[in-house]
């Protein structure tokens, strides 16, 4: 398995939501557990166009790390209870983020976010560098399907856009 580097989310967002299929998300807790999850669903937002993207509301401190270098990561609360897992792609100044939707034996972003006890303290982290956080590859492939976004129905013609991934 190897880590991948930033080079593998300084590309465009439809690139890497769909390459993040099958790969494999590392979680060194704090007691020193590390444990490894296939990355089983993703959803692309693709810059401040898209109006499902946190981006088309503008620079704010809040989306700051959008418009940083792909690799960093992006949390933040819905619904007062549920952090959302997001990892930057792109180049700077170029706000996309791919929502990291489910992980072997969690699907759905609040639970998977719960489980890996992910909270905003991971804001903005580097996963290239994170010593309790990085996306491993072995290589392979995966085959996906794809469908349209959930819960982003105010989003006008956005909603429709296939940038949901799945592993199939």
């Amino acid at each position: 398995m190897i880590k991948l580097d930033s080079s593998f989310f300084q590309r465009d967002v439809l690139e890497v939501a769909p390459d993040l299929i099958g790969k494999t998300l590392v979680r060194k807790f704090a007691d020193g557990t590390i444990s490894r999850y296939k990355i089983i669903e993703t959803e692309a937002y693709r810059g401040a166009e898209d109006l499902a993207c946190h981006a088309s509301k503008g620079r704010t401190p809040r989306t700051e790390v959008m418009y940083h270098n792909g690799g960093k990561i992006y949390v933040y609360l819905i619904y007062g209870m549920y952090q959302m897992l997001n990892f930057v792609t792109a180049d700077e100044n170029n706000p996309q983020a791919v929502l990291i939707r489910g992980i072997e034996g969690f699907i759905g972003p609040g639970k998977l976010t719960k489980h890996l006890q992910i909270d905003k303290s991971f804001y903005g982290e580097d996963l290239a560098i994170s010593e309790r956080i990085w996306v491993e590859s072995d290589g392979t492939n995966h085959n996906y399907q794809t469908g349209t976004r959930i819960g982003i129905d105010y989003a006008g013609e956005w909603k429709d856009k296939p940038w949901r991934f799945i592993l199939s």
